[in-house]
């Protein structure tokens, strides 16, 4: 990852411990790490495909997260222990950049704190937690948002939304990931081009 990258990064993202302090609905908080990483000379996203047979969110396409645990430092220390958790991502290879807007969850009344991290790009295949995640998917940030729509969902409560949705190979990113999603798209859609980066 070229240092250009890494600085056209937190030049449009929020700092961390300024966007901890935003408070947003929910009854508890929970922090993801957008893991992104340079092939080819797109940026890249990582994410989880969960298991269709957990109680929440059962097969949706999500960061790597969780909610905060006592032994969590703060939701920066989140997000990196539950990537290591989910993904087997090693927190000393991530750069933290920045973080993004929070957001609540509706159904499950959580606080989502996204944090973003820079990563070498993946040469092996991930350790996956295989209790919680089906699958890892590797995706280029400029394939997702050229797949942009608002789309109608029916939640877990019978209730339709209409939410940023993003499709990803045979999968479908929308809620709070689609909302995060598409604030670090229209972040990077903002950053002066740098053709150093």
């Amino acid at each position: 990852m070229s240092t250009a990258q890494a600085a056209r990064l937190r030049a449009v993202l929020l700092d961390p411990s300024e966007a901890l302090q935003i408070k947003v609905a929910g009854s508890a908080a929970a922090a993801v790490l957008a893991p992104l990483f340079e092939r080819n000379g797109e940026l890249h996203a990582v994410f989880t495909k969960r298991r269709s047979d957990l109680r929440l969110h059962a097969g949706q396409v999500s960061f790597p997260g969780g909610r905060r645990e006592a032994g969590d430092i703060d939701l920066v220390h989140t997000a990196l222990r539950e990537a290591r958790e989910e993904i087997g991502l090693d927190p000393a290879t991530v750069t933290l950049v920045g973080a993004l807007s929070p957001t609540p969850t509706v159904v499950t009344d959580i606080a989502v704190y996204p944090i973003v991290g820079l990563i070498p790009p993946p040469t092996a295949s991930w350790t996956i937690a295989a209790d919680e995640v089906d699958a890892v998917i590797e995706v280029s940030l400029p394939q997702l948002a050229a797949t942009h729509r608002m789309q109608a969902f029916e939640r877990n409560d019978g209730e339709r939304v209409v939410t940023d949705a993003y499709t990803a190979g045979s999968d479908t990113i929308w809620g709070a990931t689609g909302r995060i999603l598409n604030d670090l798209l229209t972040r990077l859609a903002s950053a002066p081009s740098d053709e150093s980066a």
